[in-house]
């Protein structure tokens, strides 16, 4: 409770409401939340809460992360919340020598946080053992599935014994994902936030520009007031790191965060980021789910997503903790497939937004919006889904509360 309260943590985000009394109770837990919701928390308060009843030194909790990136946030906030106890970790991930991982092995953290890659590296070494393991956690499970590495994270979970309990949060239920759940969890605590704060609390729009007029009409989004701090999506690693640059002479802060660089650079980047040292940062996609920078005013997706789903988890950067944020992407007449899909995914309309001097040329304008359903309101990523199939992980399914 002295972590929780040193962290600023007043009232519990409805996630955290939902999912914290079922994990405190042993229960295993499937969440369904965009990002940016306090999923962090809902799944470090009840593992903490089992380390303390009964200290036992070595691995006990694992949590598996995708991105590097993300890996570290999670330590990070699980620090702050251990910060009174004697709770260690350890935090596990590639692009970075081993050496200092294998330090800190020694020493037997209590909790695990890693990406697949290395964990399962480090296990099959015989340098971490997790036959002591009795909680798990998979955070963005959809973005593991994406990321190809959902066979690693199975020869991982064949290690683990097989009793224990085990939380999976997810934005979305792809098959993969939902046949994992099924094998995974044990009469699971479902809950679905097909709502969530980072959604109600984005103003999002479309804004219609030629192509050659991109790079001025990021230059006038973000040299405009409200804009404070800003993250621009680009599709291509070359291409983040040239606009960055361009940005950077033409009197931005900016610094760009891509795959070509090491993880010494990325950190930094980072770093400079939530300092403030940098107002901007052009990212790729590898960004768009390990990024959590609570007061980004603005995303800009320079370049249309490649997939529907990608928009919703880079807007997901901004309106983060129940604030608000405003997010624009760049689209023109190549871009018309993608907008449909969209479209059809979230269940309503995208708005379009113009900037004066900025119009798209005549037969540029990508696909109209459709009709809004009946009392239709402004889009929202993740409303209007389909329903999804009932399986052995939607046992009691419901927006249920324990406790």
């Amino acid at each position: 409770m002295r972590g929780i309260r040193a962290t600023g943590f007043e009232i519990p985000t409805p996630i955290q409401v939902e999912t914290v009394p079922a994990g405190v109770a042993g229960r295993d837990v499937l969440g369904l939340a965009q990002t940016g919701t306090g999923k962090t928390a809902a799944f470090a308060l009840p593992l903490l809460d089992r380390l303390l009843r009964l200290r036992r030194s070595g691995p006990r909790a694992l949590v598996l992360a995708p991105t590097r990136e993300l890996a570290t946030q999670i330590a990070e906030e699980i620090r702050a919340l251990a910060r009174f106890t004697r709770v260690e970790l350890v935090t596990l991930f590639g692009g970075v020598p081993v050496r200092g991982q294998l330090g800190a092995l020694r020493r037997a953290p209590e909790i695990v946080v890693g990406c697949p890659g290395r964990v399962l590296d480090l296990l099959e070494q015989g340098a971490l053992r997790l036959g002591g393991v009795e909680a798990l956690v998979l955070d963005e499970a959809d973005h593991m599935f994406d990321m190809g590495f959902l066979p690693d994270v199975r020869r991982i979970l064949a290690a683990l014994p097989p009793r224990r309990q085990n939380l999976l949060f997810s934005a979305t239920m792809p098959g993969e994902i939902r046949r994992l759940a099924d094998d995974l969890l044990e009469d699971p605590h479902v809950v679905e936030l097909p709502d969530a704060a980072p959604v109600a609390t984005v103003d999002h729009a479309l804004v219609l520009v030629d192509e050659r007029r991109k790079r001025a009409l990021l230059e006038h989004v973000l040299g405009r007031e409200e804009c404070q701090t800003a993250i621009v999506f680009t599709r291509t690693k070359h291409r983040a790191r040239r606009l960055a640059e361009q940005l950077d002479r033409a009197g931005h802060r900016a610094v760009a965060l891509q795959g070509n660089m090491s993880q010494g650079q990325r950190d930094r980047a980072m770093r400079g980021f939530r300092s403030r040292r940098y107002d901007v940062l052009v990212a790729t996609d590898i960004a768009a789910r390990g990024i959590d920078v609570s007061d980004v005013s603005h995303v800009i997706n320079f370049d249309a997503p490649s997939t529907p789903e990608a928009y919703t988890h880079r807007i997901g950067r901004t309106g983060r903790a129940e604030r608000t944020g405003t997010a624009c992407t760049f689209v023109t007449g190549a871009d018309r497939d993608w907008v449909r899909a969209t479209e059809r995914m979230i269940g309503a309309p995208i708005p379009r937004r113009h900037f004066s001097g900025f119009e798209p040329e005549a037969g540029e304008e990508p696909a109209r919006p459709p009709a809004p359903p009946s009392g239709g309101r402004a889009a929202r990523p993740g409303a209007g889904r389909r329903p999804r199939r009932r399986g052995a992980a939607d046992r009691g399914r419901g927006r249920r509360r324990s406790g």
